[in-house]
């Protein structure tokens, strides 16, 4: 149930903003008759009101935004305002249940089982107890986010089921494993055997094949979304309400993926405390690898799907940009934003093909990456590791990224066709950054240039090394042989020679 004011501003119920409380403190006082009206749920415009928010400091700036938008103009003409004497306590954040299944006996019943079992039995108890909290996220996620921003008319369905995904289709899926692992445990409480069950639910995983594969493109349309008002308004009050556990809707959407990672883990830890001899332990070893191939599975559809969502956001200034290999590729090696020389800005992409630098820019309040200069294959790629303020080709770099210290953790990348000769030396944050662009620059040139095929400066070293000695050797043996001629014709009999020396 929701109010309005006589200027038709949404105003919440008496009990859920202390704004209010001070408005009907001040309208006793006054002894003005009320002039609010009542409307239909439907006809409501934010959900801000039906939650209680939660009043600490780092929330008390919101309340005062809140406030001004209930006032329209920033005036209320309900009468003065008096602060209120007393602030509502913060309303604590709904916790997660962390009883271990240890606890669930009692002393006598505890001697009963051998250490390793009680650790065997720990590690089921977390498998079973992370699927009842991921069913219980899931369901939050509809009832509290996606239901109510549809009836609200805060998102469109298209754009709700293009954030969301089908998350209701997963729900039965762990409810299923869930059931199984409930009918496996025995009455002492312990699950004997759960390595067939787990052989035979993994292979459902792939389900999530579609929904990873989205997540890029959902992430970039719920930031977009946020800039409107009233979706922020909308994932704020739900921020601070106690069963969002401090958690942004995005954390919700993201933890079936989080899930899927904690699966081989889980099971090497049921695994670890099987004695060998026990009818899991093959079993197990077999789910293990189950899993793994689930996990490679949705991280290729994944990153094809990343490396096509970036390919479509590519801007070209000039058709010879346009190279057929970034449109051949299927997967993004690594991408991130670097500076150039000049401190541009500049968002870097490695695929497996080629090495575009772009510029980010925004269109139409959709991001774009404006491509920088002339794409570089990888077979022409030529990678070098730059010491830190010691920069000889190109110029110097001392006071290109500040006034006063040296440049640290750059890198230079060029190629090496001399119809493109084009160098770009690029700084990274920080070392650990920068030893990952080095890394993944190597290993996609070593893809095109194996041990065997050398580029053309390393050949060209390599033939230097060799042929230097023999060269050296040549040298010494020309000039022997001409001081060996000119002793030679100095030592040949003449006279005038001979009466001249």
């Amino acid at each position: 149930m929701v109010a309005y004011d006589e200027l038709g501003s949404l105003v919440p119920i008496k009990r859920t903003l202390q704004v209010t409380d001070c408005q009907n403190q001040a309208n006793k006082e006054s002894e003005e008759p009320s002039t609010k009206r009542v409307r239909p749920h439907g006809r409501v415009t934010s959900l801000a009101s039906l939650i209680s928010p939660v009043k600490n400091g780092a929330v008390r700036r919101f309340g005062q935004t809140l406030q001004a938008s209930f006032r329209g103009d920033g005036k209320s003409s309900a009468g003065p305002h008096k602060p209120c004497s007393k602030a509502t306590a913060p309303t604590p954040p709904k916790r997660r249940n962390s009883t271990l299944w240890s606890e669930t006996l009692d002393v006598r019943q505890k001697g009963t089982f051998s250490t390793q079992e009680i650790k065997r039995q720990e590690a089921i108890f977390e498998l079973s107890r992370g699927e009842h909290d991921l069913i219980e996220d899931l369901q939050l996620a509809r009832k509290a986010y996606h239901d109510p921003m549809l009836k609200l008319s805060i998102m469109s369905e298209e754009e709700l089921t293009h954030i969301f995904g089908n998350l209701d289709d997963y729900i039965p899926l762990h409810e299923d494993l869930l059931a199984r692992l409930s009918k496996a445990t025995g009455s002492d409480g312990t699950v004997g055997q759960i390595g067939q069950i787990v052989i035979s639910w993994l292979p459902r995983l792939n389900a999530y094949k579609e929904y990873c594969s989205n997540q890029l493109a959902a992430k970039a349309l719920l930031d977009q979304k946020k800039q409107d008002r009233r979706v922020q308004d909308f994932l704020q009050r739900c921020l601070e309400s106690p069963f969002s556990r401090k958690l942004d809707l995005w954390s919700f959407l993201d933890i079936p993926r989080s899930r899927l990672v904690k699966y081989p883990l889980l099971l090497k830890e049921i695994l670890r405390h099987t004695p060998p001899d026990h009818p899991d332990a093959g079993l197990l070893e077999e789910a293990i690898t189950i899993i793994q191939g689930v996990l490679s599975d949705i991280n290729m559809k994944k990153g094809e799907s990343e490396c096509q969502y970036y390919i479509e956001k590519l801007e070209y200034l000039d058709d010879r940009q346009r190279d057929p290999r970034i449109e051949q590729c299927k997967s993004l090696l690594c991408h991130g934003e670097l500076r150039n020389k000049s401190g541009t800005k500049l968002h870097v992409f490695l695929f497996t093909e080629i090495l575009v630098l772009t510029r980010p820019v925004t269109r139409n309040e959709r991001q774009c990456f404006q491509v920088y200069r002339q794409p570089i294959p990888v077979q022409d790629l030529v990678l070098e590791d730059l010491q830190d303020g010691d920069v000889r080709m190109g110029g110097s770099f001392r006071g290109a990224f500040s006034n006063s210290e040296k440049a640290k953790n750059i890198f230079r990348v060029r190629s090496q066709d001399p119809s493109h000769s084009q160098s770009h030396t690029l700084q990274v944050n920080d070392v650990f950054h920068k030893q990952q662009w080095l890394n993944c620059l190597r290993s996609a040139i070593s893809v095109h240039r194996p041990t065997g095929e050398p580029s053309t400066n390393v050949l060209a070293s390599a033939l230097v090394l060799k042929w230097f000695p023999l060269c050296i050797l040549i040298h010494i043996k020309v000039s022997l042989v001409l001081e060996l001629f000119k002793l030679a014709s100095i030592n040949t009999f003449s006279p005038e020679r001979f009466y001249c020396s």
